[in-house]
């Protein structure tokens, strides 16, 4: 099976979107970080989506580039929420329970990397001892607010293990 990887472009004060989830701040950094992108979007084989994430604010809506890797991404995605939606929706499996939408995207995504996009289901995997990996693209700019990569209420320690520093980009592998 893949692995279960949080994927992600970040402050450099830590935050992942501005307040009330805006990520609009993003779309001019975008560019910079395509060939990430595109790399990236190659190995992946399913997203495991928040709900937040499912219906926020993407930084290139209305654009070409709209939707999971600047638009690139066309496969299937499984989003966490506690609101199903009454009318089913392409490409989409909506699941309420956080093991079971991990082993559908797991199964869908046919051995490749199942991306997780949302910071609190990233940090739902975490807390369940699911998430495998974490690649964050540090983006040159202080939002000052917003949501935080990760944010736990009264703190907790995660160790992380450096795999590869490639420019702006961190990959870690989270240690159980």
């Amino acid at each position: 099976m893949g692995k279960l990887q949080y994927a992600c472009s970040m402050s450099l004060d830590g935050f992942i979107a501005g307040p009330g989830g805006d990520m609009s701040w993003l779309a001019e950094y975008l560019p910079d970080q395509a060939g990430v992108d595109d790399e990236l979007v190659q190995r992946v084989g399913a997203l495991l989506v928040g709900a937040r994430t499912f219906r926020g604010d993407d930084p290139n809506r209305g654009t070409d580039a709209e939707g999971a890797y600047g638009g690139k991404w066309s496969g299937p995605s499984i989003v966490l929420t506690h609101h199903i939606p009454d009318r089913p929706v392409e490409n989409v499996t909506f699941s309420s329970d956080l093991h079971e939408a991990v082993a559908t995207a797991k199964e869908a995504a046919g051995g490749k990397l199942v991306s997780v996009l949302g910071a609190d289901v990233a940090r739902q995997c975490l807390a369940a001892g699911l998430l495998d990996e974490i690649v964050v693209v540090l983006t040159p700019v202080l939002l000052g607010d917003g949501v935080r990569l990760f944010h736990e209420p009264g703190g907790r320690t995660v160790k992380l293990e450096t795999v590869d520093v490639t420019g702006l980009t961190l990959t870690l592998r989270v240690l159980r």
